[in-house]
């Protein structure tokens, strides 16, 4: 079953973590990283716009630390990652250079991409780097983020940086040869493709490597979040040969085929990227009125809010049973919707005295959930 055309590809984010990149005992695996640049410079060469989002500071940082291991304390890792980070883009300097290419690094955190000016920024960057003929290598900023030094983000931070700059895939590579069906050994077998039920595989997930900090759980999630996107991900092994065959379409890895739905680059934001800050509460008419007549959110349909947010805030909005149905900019502050809501459009100057219009988020800054 054809998975995607590979002529019709015009980015490509490719993400590795920790343990593609440095062994248990430390060394670098110099022949899968040769191995990478050759295949990215072919890629390159036909015209396809590479962004490569790779781990490996931290683990590259302790050993030129003199840790024997990787520290368990957040200033040690955040000083073996700024160690090990100029060791790392040294390495792929060399690398890409040998292939005729030039590189950019570029240092992300969650807040970047929660952040929609910064988000924007950060999007604008990257797809100049690529007009410029270059390919950026995206690592998190470990050295001042402290929860993606915790808990992984760089399978999430794929993810966000595919829908920003609207690649046409997202590879996630990693020290297995993708999804299996279960954790055993004995009885287990790979996944080929998964087109729904992504929940579901999420109970199968393992637990993380001792280099890899994020494990298949996140790059399920990623993989998600790439399907709610309309962006098809593979999940496959770092082997060279491996992302080669996978970039000609054929059946290696664990593919997740895209969402039928194609989202805007604002869409995305909204979606996923945007930090939350509250939530409102809409009763049975209004979710009918958001998912079936593509409505805007009325104060009439609103029955509770949750937070304590500002004008042009990114909420959730859940129905009855506190599902989430979407998310959108809101028009009114927590304080002003308290009082607005069940209330109708044209009660609103009555209310409060004045008015930003009849709709507490207008349909152009609304995107619905789908899984």
């Amino acid at each position: 079953m054809i998975r995607f055309d590979p002529n019709r590809l015009r980015r490509v984010v490719i993400k590795i973590g920790s343990s593609s990149i440095v062994k248990e005992s430390g060394r670098v695996r110099l022949g899968f990283l040769g191995q990478l640049v050759t295949v990215l410079g072919r890629l390159h060469r036909r015209g396809i716009g590479v962004v490569l989002v790779s781990s490996g500071a931290i683990a590259m940082g302790y050993t030129r630390l003199g840790f024997k291991e990787k520290p368990g304390d957040i200033p040690s890792r955040q000083a073996c990652a700024a160690a090990g980070q100029t060791e790392l883009m040294s390495l792929y300097q060399k690398l890409f250079e040998t292939n005729h290419l030039q590189t950019a690094q570029v240092l992300l955190t969650r807040d970047d991409m929660e952040d929609r000016r910064r988000y924007l920024n950060a999007r604008e960057t990257l797809l100049k780097l690529m007009e410029f003929s270059l390919i950026p290598i995206i690592n998190e900023n470990d050295s001042v983020a402290v929860e993606e030094i915790q808990y992984g983000d760089n399978d999430r931070i794929s993810a966000l940086v595919a829908g920003a700059v609207d690649a046409d895939l997202l590879v996630l590579m990693t020290d297995v040869d993708g999804l299996y069906t279960t954790n055993s050994e004995g009885n287990r077998s790979l996944v080929p493709r998964i087109e729904d039920g992504m929940d579901d595989w999420l109970k199968v997930c393992g637990p993380n490597g001792s280099l890899g900090s994020g494990g298949m759980r996140s790059k399920l999630e990623a993989a998600g979040l790439c399907r709610q996107y309309g962006i098809p991900c593979l999940i496959a092994k770092s082997e060279g040969a491996v992302l080669d065959r996978a970039l000609n379409d054929e059946e290696v890895g664990t593919y997740i085929v895209a969402g039928e739905r194609r989202l805007d680059g604002r869409h995305r934001w909204l979606l996923k990227a945007a930090g939350v800050q509250g939530a409102l509460q809409i009763d049975e008419g209004a979710r009918k009125a958001l998912v079936e007549g593509k409505k805007s959110l009325l104060p009439k349909g609103v029955i509770g809010v949750e937070g304590d947010f500002a004008r042009g805030a990114v909420v959730r909005i859940l129905d009855a049973d506190g599902r989430e149905v979407g998310r959108g900019v809101v028009r009114y502050n927590a304080a002003d919707l308290s009082r607005i809501r069940k209330c109708y459009g044209y009660e609103i100057t009555g209310i409060l005295g004045y008015t930003f219009g009849d709709e507490v988020i207008h349909r152009d800054n609304l995107v619905l959930a789908q899984s």
